[in-house]
């Protein structure tokens, strides 16, 4: 298998599964209010990622991953 069959990965902390989820965010003290970083997330993962995001004020919104796409703005 190669690097373009591989899927894109969870953003969680040493994990290696495949991405279903983007969580947008941003951090209003350094980005600007149109500004969107993008973590993945796995099933395992998309709740934890999610409440740590939310507990800082900084998840935006959270949509559905497909390999190879640019949730960035």
């Amino acid at each position: 298998m190669g690097a373009l069959d591989e899927p894109d990965v969870c953003s969680g902390k040493g994990c290696r599964a495949a991405a279903t989820h983007a969580l947008l965010w941003n951090n209003p003290k350094i980005h600007t209010p149109e500004r969107r970083k993008a973590w993945l997330a796995c099933p395992d993962h998309l709740e934890s990622l999610r409440s740590f995001l939310g507990s800082r004020g900084f998840i935006r919104d959270v949509v559905e991953h497909e390999k190879g796409a640019d949730h960035t703005v």
